[in-house]
């Protein structure tokens, strides 16, 4: 009786240990993701609350797949006024590498990310995974909001090509990119990822005229 004693407490005391083990593992984060593109606008065109609206619209679709939490920013810049300096794109996103929620890796660090990085339509992958209609679909939705140059950078300050800094979703016009790396030719700017051309407005249906439904890059800067 004394040695089955024995058996049973050696191995109650085991599986404790193991319990123990297993919650002070460090946990794996759901989902490794580090960049994707927004499934939807929030419902008002280019009118996101500005920067700090951008990036908590980011922040709230990557918690919902459970990658929240890593300090996500849209991939926007702004133009300077009186009272403010311009905001770069490239300056607020991290410094890298960044991946798809497949786990592709599109870039390494900020200048391979402008340079000659791996996104295109099939690894522009929304926070769900689901890829985003481009040109030659029923559905174009290839223009994404950047607001910037193809170096990632602020335009200069005089003609609109950021929808008043992100908080206009009537009259203006903002920057966009192509996702899908294809437009009307083979210029740079038809392949441009971040820098294609500027819209005709800031509203849902003034952007749907160009081939976009108001969609954002998003990035963990951590």
């Amino acid at each position: 009786m004394l040695q089955v004693n024995k058996v049973v407490i050696t191995s109650a005391l085991v599986s404790a240990l193991a319990l123990v083990a297993c919650a002070t593992q460090p946990s794996t984060p759901a989902n490794p993701m580090s960049f994707f593109v927004t499934s939807s606008n929030p419902g008002k065109g280019a009118d996101f609350g500005g920067l700090a609206g951008a990036d908590a619209y980011c922040e709230s679709l990557a918690a919902k797949a459970g990658a929240g939490g890593r300090n996500w920013r849209a991939y926007l810049s702004t133009t300077a006024s009186q009272s403010t300096p311009a905001v770069n794109a490239r300056d607020r996103i991290g410094a890298g590498p960044w991946q798809n929620i497949k786990g592709e890796v599109l870039a390494s660090n900020v200048e391979e990310l402008h340079g000659s990085n791996k996104l295109g339509k099939m690894t522009s992958l929304t926070e769900k995974g689901e890829v985003i209609s481009g040109r030659g679909d029923a559905v174009n939705l290839h223009d994404i909001l950047t607001g910037s140059t193809p170096e990632g950078r602020a335009l200069a300050p005089g003609k609109d090509s950021t929808c008043g800094n992100w908080t206009q979703s009537g009259e203006g016009s903002a920057i966009v990119g192509h996702h899908d790396r294809i437009g009307l030719d083979e210029s740079a700017a038809a392949k441009s990822w971040n820098s294609s051309h500027a819209t005709r407005g800031c509203g849902l249906e003034q952007l749907k005229t160009t081939g976009g439904a108001g969609l954002l890059y998003c990035f963990a800067a951590k």
